[in-house]
């Protein structure tokens, strides 16, 4: 009887360790799968056209900047443009939409828009999607490019975390911009508030 019982408690312990090392085989080629999802995208991804304004001329989400953002296609997906990061080398595809499976493969825009307040975007903890999020520092600089080649540049000013279903927080519009991941357990979300710097418009 106590054999049985031995046999079976090391039979679950050896079926517990296959599990954790299954997960963490999957997490780690989840981890893989990431990374070379947002290199594929961004090798796609056109570079917008350089084109100057003509003297005196306004750009459109400037006179207009309750617009729609622009896209391009990738892989039967709307982009709004790149993300940069510099103090965490990032250079990362941002989609139109956020939905489950698009986070899966790049960082999303949540809410708003580039070209107001209250520009949110999301992404899994991936090391390279915005699992460093938390290692930012207040002063570092994030930039946006949209489609069009316009650049808005911010300021990292703040770094929390939020309750996952404090929504309305989320959504506040007295920061520029937003970014925002899970933690690693997923029970809060790791938030860094922008404010908006020079945003340059060189282009249309």
């Amino acid at each position: 009887m106590k054999n049985k019982k031995g046999c079976s408690l090391i039979l679950c312990g050896l079926l517990l360790l296959a599990a954790a090392l299954g997960l963490s085989a999957y997490n780690l080629w989840d981890e893989y799968r990431a990374a070379a999802s947002v290199e594929s995208i961004l090798a796609q991804l056109p570079a917008p056209e350089a084109t100057p304004l003509p003297e005196g001329m306004t750009p459109d989400h400037i006179l207009a900047p309750e617009m729609e953002m622009p896209t391009v296609a990738v892989q039967e997906l709307d982009y709004i443009g790149t993300l940069t990061v510099p103090a965490l080398s990032l250079d990362l595809p941002v989609l139109s939409q956020w939905s489950y499976p698009n986070l899966k493969v790049s960082p999303c825009r949540y809410a708003g828009s580039a070209y107001e307040d209250g520009f949110v975007l999301c992404a899994h903890n991936y090391r390279r999607h915005f699992g460093g999020l938390k290692d930012l520092s207040i002063g570092d600089t994030v930039q946006f490019t949209d489609v069009d080649g316009n650049t808005f540049d911010y300021v990292v000013a703040e770094i929390g975390q939020l309750d996952p279903d404090d929504t309305r927080e989320m959504l506040s519009k007295d920061w520029a911009l937003s970014l925002f991941t899970c933690t690693l357990g997923g029970q809060f979300r790791v938030t860094v508030r922008c404010d908006r710097a020079e945003a340059s418009s060189d282009f249309v």
